[in-house]
């Protein structure tokens, strides 16, 4: 097999991150001897996340054998994930926050037809729902749990406990119509297309407030891993996770 060199779209900083973080896991486990050096598990599992690369082509690249390269990614998501915000800690970074915003997306998955519970009616493809909190300037703060993408937004952030938190601490936060009844902490637009006077301004206003939240959908999913999951669908929350600790330590 041919073998060329490539590129990762990320900083050292996420390099040296997990890199001190593998080197800190190997020493409490009394970890003699790896194919690979911390540094360069890193680089695998970040060409996995963040490009997307397959096990086999890993293998291949970094010579090794594919259940290895299973094994690396596996203990090193693992590892992020334990690192990404609660809930609970997620509203305590923002409560000095003027308000938050709140979406949901559905990240797509290769099942079949007959998988009915992972098919998202609204975006017509099989996928998990997770939920995505970010602050003002649109920067990600928090994302949820997967659920299974024929779960709706407001049931997923209900499931959650998104707006009874949001309530309890009187954080505000701006949402589209999916998450209409959510609660008084989520403010959302008037329904309807024929809208007059202040309930046109306010949709206008709140429009441009929530379309910030767009940037942090879009550093989700800047890695390539999550615009297709071939996982397992109970290895998918750990992923995310795993993707959001790596942004929050960038």
């Amino acid at each position: 097999m041919l073998v060329y060199p490539s590129g990762i779209d990320l900083s050292s900083r996420s390099l040296q991150h997990l890199s001190g973080l593998l080197a800190g896991h190997r020493r409490r486990i009394a970890s003699r001897w790896r194919r690979l050096t911390c540094g360069r598990q890193a680089v695998l599992v970040l060409a996995h996340l963040r490009c997307g690369d397959t096990y086999a082509r890993l293998a291949a690249g970094f010579r090794v054998g594919i259940a290895t390269v299973h094994r690396y990614i596996r203990e090193a998501v693992d590892l992020l994930a334990a690192l990404a915000p609660t809930l609970e800690q997620a509203i305590t970074m923002v409560r000095k926050k003027a308000y938050v915003i709140l979406d949901g997306t559905v990240l797509p998955i290769d099942r079949i037809a007959a998988d009915s519970p992972y098919y998202s009616g609204k975006k017509k493809h099989h996928g998990m729902n997770v939920q995505v909190l970010a602050d003002p300037a649109g920067r990600l703060i928090w994302a949820s749990d997967a659920l299974p993408g024929a779960v709706h937004d407001l049931t997923a952030a209900r499931t959650h406990g998104i707006p009874a938190a949001l309530a309890t601490d009187d954080v505000k936060c701006w949402a589209d119509r999916a998450y209409q009844g959510a609660g008084p902490a989520v403010r959302v637009a008037f329904r309807g297309k024929n809208l007059r006077g202040w309930r046109r301004r306010y949709n206008r206003d709140h429009a441009k407030i929530r379309s910030l939240g767009e940037r942090a959908m879009a550093t989700l999913k800047c890695w390539r891993l999550l615009r297709k999951l071939r996982c397992s669908t109970t290895r998918i929350t750990a992923v995310v996770r795993a993707v959001v600790a790596l942004e929050l330590a960038a």
